[in-house]
């Protein structure tokens, strides 16, 4: 799928659900500015043209300011960022927490990467989905990106 068809097809599933709408230019910048690293392309085209978060899994990743939020403790990606997601300090900085799983696991994207790597973080263990953020966006939209398959590439620990 290109990034075009992706686009197109989550404005339809915007249209279909409550989506919020797109992000404003300000709130990305802002979100860029407290995080320190670009949002990654797609990731800023979907929030700019799309909607700010709710694509994705379930109820979808988190927006920035103004957008979608996980209902919980944080309403955006950058206020999350800012509480830091790995008290340890394991996690290195450009990871961005963008989707809870619940019982402590998130998905995060490498924003030191245009290309946005994801990453799985689950009880202080740290590891690489082997997926970009485009190919996550799309196995989640298509429902073959779960929590099972997230965790069965993770280290032992999370499996338990």
């Amino acid at each position: 799928m290109t990034e075009d068809e992706m686009v197109e097809r989550l404005r339809v599933v915007a249209r279909a659900r409550d989506m919020p709408p797109p992000a404003t230019p300000e709130a990305v910048a802002e979100a860029e500015r407290i995080i320190g690293f670009r949002v990654p392309p797609l990731l800023r085209r979907l929030y700019l043209d799309v909607a700010n978060g709710g694509f994705g899994p379930g109820r979808g990743v988190l927006g920035v300011r103004g957008g979608n939020w996980d209902g919980g403790n944080f309403q955006h990606i950058a206020e999350l960022y800012e509480q830091g997601p790995d008290p340890s300090g394991r996690i290195p900085a450009g990871m961005v927490l963008l989707y809870d799983w619940g019982c402590t696991i998130w998905s995060m994207a490498d924003f030191r990467d245009p290309s946005g790597p994801m990453w799985c973080t689950h009880q202080g263990d740290f590891w690489p989905q082997g997926i970009t953020l485009a190919e996550w966006i799309a196995d989640t939209t298509a429902g073959s990106q779960n929590l099972d398959t997230l965790l069965a590439s993770g280290p032992a620990s999370a499996r338990e």
